[in-house]
This record gives structure tokens, C-alpha cells and sequence, in this order.
């Protein structure tokens, strides 16, 4: 039996707690803040005469159900308290030009309804795009998507062994090539563009294997936890305290130890140590191996030079609001697309970058009892955003006046959009770049750490094994992604090179 301390209670740490938990071995959690989930967070407030309002404030559906199926079987079975509900439609897109359309899960549904929407001829280039995408799906799953990489050598491997599987993956083709290719209708390419900021990139840059997003949502459906998917994190907490986890909140790790050049513990901000044989950091890549201004948790001068050569991923401007009455065609996930999207990444990859003056919007609004007064909707609004900080792709988001006048113009951009608010908010809050990292430890609020921007950066995360024996990554930072089924899939990773006790 191994001593194994996992610092952060993310979703990626306590899924890793409870297999190895599950497997036998002795392990500690800490956590900074007094509560679980990492970005899978939740906000809740009371507004008099109304009632309670929850928010989500991460992960707003789940994809790929299987993975959490997994999980749970792998350590006692599916919780009898813990349920999903699948989503239709999946969100509803709107484009600059006032058109828009439902998305299905069913392909022959959402390519009818492209062809109402779009014009004859769109769905059938959407079920081409379909086809390839489920190509690029097939050759990534197992070798990228459920087994730990070794850099460049993985792809080299690859290429050498498996060479269909490299054309399928197109490693020097973009997303936004991809989609020129297949898809005739802008509108789409718009569409199909949204899916590289599930990674925080710029589908000028982002590799066409992220054809694979928008392939699984449409596989495998997207699913939501009545009460709010907070439900999910706290789900899988329990289940490592069941598996024999313990979890200490409010526990923050300050360094990782190193003895006989290998990871041995860690040092709590009190000054205690804890001693281990396994250290497994669910934190943001940067904040363990530090960058060029901020050390880490750790000296590992081989990974900070490589994540010193990445891009950085977005992060996301939020609004809550606490909505008086209902509003009529409102679905549970809207998409507002803006005149010009390309000014969008423009803005936030930028240099300067810049708040997008006229971004993508996305609200949330669950029609879900739990999470809303009756008569109520609580709204989560969220726009790409450069994250906080300077320097290229970055803001500071704490310069007086930026987050008040930008969340005003979120107000009149939603008016302007068809969904105008203002006059029925009884309540909101703010959630700046700045408070992204304040909150989650996310250098700069960079929510996935490094950007998938580049021909192969898709591939080239941060390893779950890192170059120090004994200390292993885990979480939306390192591979293989960011996002709730990869970062469970990442947990499964670590249970398996850490192995039984």
C-alpha cells in the first residue's frame, strides 16, 4: 500500500482518490477552499421575495457518460442518488444574421433541421463532416484519449505503426481547414468553429483532430444532473471518502517535497508535512511547475521550459443572473454568434489582447426547479475572454472600471441579440479572469491551462507522468484535456500508472 497525497479537489483529483482509493492504497486529499469540485463550481443566493438562485459556474453538460459509468463501476457501482438527463435540444445556435437552429444529438434530426435553417444542402455536408470526424474520433480515442503520451514520440510512434490512423488525425491540417473543406455554408464553419474553445483555442490554429468535439457530443448526447452538475463533483467526493479517501478542505499545499531525486511529500501552508510515496497534482500545470515570473510547487526546469513554449488557453468573462419571469423560446444552452468571429480570437489572443467588443455569447438557463425560484430563471452568461494578467493574450482585469463597464456592454449586447434582460435581473455577479484564477488557481484564469493552438498542441499536454518520479498530473491541464469526460479519463490514466497497491 502506497502513501499517495492528490493536492486539489477537482474533479480530476477526487476521481483519482477514489480508484486509488478503490485499489487499496492510503490517500489524502487536499484542498485549499471549504468546498469540492474545482471549476465544477456553485453559487448560490437568495433574493428576498423571490427565493434561491444556484448557479453553475463550470462545466454546464456532460458528454460521453460512459466515462463517469466507469468510474463509478470501477469503485462500487453507479450512485442511487445520482442521476442524468439527456438534452433536447443540445443548445440552440444563433447566427449574426438572425437564422438559427436546434441541435440534435440524432444525426438525421440535426441534419433535417440544418437544412430548415441553413438551406438544402447544409445537413448533407454536416454528415460528410460527420463521417470524417468520426474517423478522427476512432484514431484518437484509444491512443490519445485513454493512454498516457510521451510527447512528440507518441505521434512518431503512431506514424510508424498505425499511418492510417495519422491521416485520419490530419496533425498539420487546422479545424477551421477542416471545415472549409466539408462545409460550404459559413454559417457552419461558424458552428463548427465554437468547438475549438472547448479547449480555450482558435480554430485558425487548433488541430483538425478536434473535429473529434463535436463528433462525441453528437454520439454520445449531452446529458445534465437535475439539481446542477455540482451534483456530479459531489458525487464523486463521496465516493472516495466511501473507497476510504480522506479529504481535508481548507488544507493548502505550498511545495513538493523531494528526497533521493523523487517526489516524497508535501508542505502545507502551517508548515506540516505529509509525507508520500505518490504525490498526484490536480492543479493547473503552471502553478505546479511554475512559469517565467511564478514559481511552482516544485523545480522541474525541463517541464516549465516546455510549458513556457505553449500558448496559453482562453479564459471566460461570466455574468449570473438572477432572472425575474420567463422568457419564451429559451432553450437550456443558447449560442449567440457575433457578425465577426474571427475579431473574436483577434481580441483574445492578441497582443495587445483586448475584452471582445462584440463576442460570442453563451447563456444557461436550466428549466430545473432545483436550481430556480418558480416564475425565475438563473441565468449563466459567458463570453472567451484573454486571461488576466500581461503580456500577450492577457488583460488586467482588476484595472478600475474594466469588469463594470464590460459586463454593462454584455447587457446590451444580449438586448441587442433578442434576449434583452436588463429591466428583469434582480440580482448578479460578476466573475472576472481574475476571479477565475483567485478561485481555482488557474494561472491568469486560463481555464485550460495551455491552448490546443499549434499543428500537434492538441498532443502535447502536459504528461500525466511528470519528469519527477513519483509526481503525477492530473485535471483540465494536463493531458489528455480539459473538459469533464477528459478529465475523469485523466484520473483513469494516473489509477493506472500508479497500478494496485
Amino acid at each position: 500500500m502506497s502513501r499517495v497525497v492528490v493536492i486539489g479537489a477537482g474533479v480530476g483529483g477526487l476521481a483519482t482518490a477514489a480508484r486509488l482509493a478503490a485499489l487499496g492504497h492510503q490517500v489524502t486529499v487536499c484542498e485549499r477552499g471549504s468546498e469540492v469540485g474545482g471549476k465544477l463550481g456553485l453559487v448560490s443566493h437568495d433574493v428576498p421575495g423571490l427565493g434561491t438562485f444556484r448557479f453553475d459556474t463550470g462545466p454546464s453538460l456532460v458528454t460521453m457518460p460512459q466515462v463517469f459509468r466507469d468510474l463509478f463501476d470501477a469503485t462500487g457501482g453507479w450512485p442511487t442518488d445520482l442521476s442524468l438527463t439527456p438534452l433536447e435540444p443540445l443548445a440552440r445556435y444563433r447566427f449574426a444574421d438572425g437564422t438559427f437552429f436546434d441541435a440534435s444529438s440524432d444525426l438525421d434530426e440535426h441534419c433535417a433541421r440544418l437544412d430548415a435553417a441553413l438551406g438544402e444542402g447544409s445537413g448533407a455536408d454536416w454528415r460528410g463532416f460527420t463521417a470524417r470526424a468520426q474517423r478522427v474520433w476512432q484514431a484518437s480515442r484509444g491512443p490519445f484519449l485513454e493512454s498516457p503520451l510521451d510527447g512528440p514520440r507518441t505521434i512518431a510512434k503512431l506514424a510508424s505503426r498505425r499511418p492510417r490512423d495519422i491521416t485520419a488525425i490530419a496533425p498539420g491540417r487546422s479545424l477551421r481547414s477542416l471545415g472549409r473543406r466539408h462545409l460550404r455554408d459559413p454559417r457552419l464553419r461558424t458552428y463548427l468553429d465554437r468547438y475549438a474553445t472547448y479547449t480555450g483555442s482558435d480554430p485558425r490554429r487548433a488541430p483538425a483532430a478536434l473535429a473529434a468535439v463535436p463528433y462525441v457530443e453528437q454520439a454520445y448526447g449531452g446529458w445534465y444532473v437535475p439539481g446542477g452538475l455540482h451534483r456530479l463533483g459531489e458525487a464523486i467526493r463521496d465516493r472516495a471518502v466511501e473507497c476510504g479517501a480522506a479529504l481535508r478542505l481548507e488544507t493548502e499545499v505550498v511545495s513538493i517535497e523531494i528526497t533521493g531525486g523523487r517526489a516524497s511529500g508535501v508542505v502545507l501552508a502551517d508548515g506540516e508535512r505529509l509525507p508520500a510515496d505518490v504525490v498526484v497534482a490536480n492543479a493547473d500545470a503552471a502553478a505546479v511547475y511554475g512559469t517565467a515570473t511564478t514559481p511552482g510547487l516544485v523545480n522541474v526546469p525541463t517541464a516549465t521550459r516546455r510549458l513556457a513554449r505553449a500558448t496559453p488557453s482562453l479564459s471566460g468573462f461570466v455574468l449570473l443572473l438572477a432572472v425575474e419571469g420567463r422568457t419564451p423560446a429559451l432553450a437550456h444552452h443558447n449560442v449567440l454568434f457575433p457578425r465577426d468571429y474571427d475579431d473574436e480570437f483577434d481580441a483574445v489572443f492578441g497582443d495587445p489582447a483586448r475584452p471582445v467588443p462584440d463576442p460570442t455569447l453563451y447563456v444557461s438557463a436550466p428549466d430545473d426547479p432545483a436550481v430556480r425560484p418558480d416564475g425565475c430563471e438563473a441565468w449563466f452568461v459567458l463570453v472567451n475572454a484573454p486571461r488576466h494578467g500581461v503580456g500577450r493574450g492577457a488583460v488586467d482585469w482588476r484595472a478600475p472600471g474594466v469588469t463594470e463597464t464590460y459586463s454593462a456592454r454584455l447587457l446590451d449586447l444580449l438586448a441587442e441579440r433578442d434576449l434583452p434582460v436588463r429591466d428583469r435581473v434582480r440580482w448578479s455577479q460578476v466573475i472576472s479572469p481574475a476571479d477565475l484564477e483567485q478561485r481555482t488557481g488557474a494561472v491568469g484564469g486560463a481555464i485550460y491551462g495551455t491552448s490546443s493552438n499549434g499543428a500537434s498542441a492538441a498532443f502535447l499536454r502536459p504528461a500525466n507522468r511528470s519528469p519527477l518520479p513519483g509526481l503525477f498530473l492530473v485535471g483540465g491541464s494536463s493531458h489528455p484535456g480539459g473538459g469533464l469526460p477528459l478529465v475523469t479519463l485523466s484520473a483513469q490514466i494516473v489509477a493506472g500508472l500508479v497500478g494496485p497497491a
